[in-house]
């Protein structure tokens, strides 16, 4: 089996009977789903690209996944958002076991490197209250 990068984002695996293509999309998308899955991650942190998809009203499903993929191999980045509570340890751990799990058995990439980047800590209750104050200070 062999996997060529192309120039527009989509490796092609080349087989005795045909060739397979998909986006780095598609792994990215792989790797999200399977790290929102774990308990004790609160969200996907994504880019300034991803925050005006959404307020445009798409949503996207690899908000805060970076992936680079080579011919056999893949190397991934995870922006995330945990509970407050949560041992990060323990949660990066089991984020790192089940994305290497997912990539590598629906693509067939050998995961080689997951990086788990945690860019913040989500306290449950914290939306209201800053609402509570904003509303407060305007009746004043």
């Amino acid at each position: 089996m062999e996997v060529t990068y192309l120039a527009n984002n989509i490796n092609t695996i080349n087989e005795e009977n045909g060739s397979l293509s998909y986006a780095d999309d598609v792994v990215a998308a792989i790797a999200g789903m399977a790290a929102v899955e774990i308990d004790g991650i609160y969200s996907m942190c994504g880019n300034l690209g991803n925050g005006i998809a959404e307020l445009l009203g798409r949503k996207t499903i690899t908000k805060g996944v970076k992936v680079e993929v080579g011919k056999e191999e893949a190397a991934i980045d995870l922006y995330v958002i945990v509970e407050y509570g949560a041992l990060i340890p323990s949660v990066t751990d089991r984020v790192q076991s089940n994305v290497k799990k997912a990539v590598e058995t629906m693509t067939g990439l050998r995961a080689i490197e997951i990086n788990v980047h945690v860019q913040g800590v989500h306290v449950e209750g914290s939306e209201e209250k800053k609402e509570e104050k904003s509303d407060k200070s305007k009746v004043k």
